[in-house]
């Protein structure tokens, strides 16, 4: 017999969509949370988020339960597609049966659950979103959970702390001088300009004991015709690092970089934007702790501290808000890795995540 959180995740993951459009799902997630006489607040902060609310049997701490829904996109061979290959389906699902398990009990021991249905993650705006709402700033404690890759943690493993880095996307705009192809000594070639500054990013060092990279992504050039020089780039680079002051010190190495090595040939960097940015993990001590102990209790053993810089959203609650904070990496036996579209997952994992979930409610709203 398949289990809860799987009859779950076999509806999600069958409705995949983008950040801010979760319609079906966070409809879904509504409707199941009302059948289970959990009360609901839609429509977050006019986004598609969904919280549900599970009054203690004693007062206590308010703890939230948060989980991702949105999912991405692919194309193949031109053809344009949603899938979730990054696990908030499952995620979700975790989420979802676990406060059905603490509402069927009549809630946790003490204070009150509300288990937080994030949009838009891989857009790193949702959680923003869901922070201006105004409805989690009375929160004590926030915790999330996501599925791992099979190189990260094994099915029937996990980690009680998965520590992700900061990440900041930047958008420089670098502006040249048109010329005629046949008369290049009258204008300024914006490429050359470009490719000045990514070979500068390219040479940026910070201290190589803390994990970073920084790159270009992407390159725009906006030339009139083939044989014009181009008077503007537009280049795209991707920032990440394991700490917030090495993300800091990376950035105004980058700025620093593209501001000097432009100038070199006549050419400036009109404008740097930081289009999107991601903090980095910053945990309470005694979360981990209860995490840790939840772990063990369910699985035997527990993963120590998993460090990676790949970025989430979940962090703004802690930076932003303050909030006590933990988020649980879980193993799942997971091919080829996230973001791929054809990851693949052992459901099996489901179950263990609702244990551990339901375990850590039950002991963090007891301290």
């Amino acid at each position: 017999m398949k289990s809860r959180a799987y009859e779950h995740y076999s509806v999600l993951h069958k409705m995949p969509e983008l950040a801010m459009h979760e319609y079906q799902t966070s409809t879904y997630i509504a409707q199941q949370l009302y059948a289970a006489g959990i009360t609901v607040k839609k429509n977050i902060n006019g986004s598609t988020g969904v919280i549900g609310i599970i009054p203690g049997k004693q007062t206590g701490p308010i703890i939230v339960l948060r989980a991702d829904m949105d999912a991405l996109p692919y194309d193949i061979n031109g053809n344009p597609y949603v899938k979730h290959g990054c696990g908030h389906d499952a995620n979700a699902s975790m989420v979802l049966t676990a406060g059905e398990a603490i509402a069927k009990e009549g809630g946790l021991p003490r204070g009150e659950l509300r288990l937080l249905f994030q949009p838009a993650e891989e857009t790193l705006v949702g959680a923003k979103a869901i922070i201006a709402s105004g409805e989690i700033y009375d929160a004590d404690i926030i915790v999330g959970i996501h599925l791992r890759p099979m190189e990260e943690a094994k099915l029937h493993e996990a980690t009680p702390a998965l520590c992700h880095g900061a990440s900041s996307m930047l958008l420089t705009t670098i502006r040249g001088k048109n010329a005629h192809g046949a008369r290049p000594h009258l204008g300024i070639n914006a490429i050359d300009a470009a490719m000045l500054a990514i070979n500068a990013v390219n040479a940026i060092h910070i201290d190589p004991k803390v994990p970073y990279s920084v790159k270009a992504t992407r390159i725009q050039s906006f030339g009139q015709a083939n044989n014009t020089i181009p008077d503007c780039v537009k280049i795209w680079f991707d920032l990440r690092c394991q700490t917030q002051s090495g993300i800091v010190e990376l950035l105004g190495r980058v700025e620093n970089a593209l501001n000097h090595t432009v100038n070199g040939i006549g050419a400036t960097c009109e404008s740097i934007e930081q289009v999107a940015w991601a903090d980095a993990a910053e945990y309470d001590p005694e979360l981990v702790q209860i995490a840790k102990e939840s772990i063990k209790s369910i699985l035997g053993s527990t993963l120590p501290p998993m460090y990676t810089i790949g970025s989430e959203d979940f962090h703004f609650y802690h930076t932003l808000m303050g909030k006590r904070t933990v988020y649980i990496g879980l193993g799942a036996d997971m091919t080829s890795g996230l973001h791929c579209p054809d990851m693949t997952f052992d459901p099996a994992a489901l179950d263990d995540g609702v244990a551990i979930l339901t375990d850590f409610l039950k002991r963090a709203c007891m301290k």
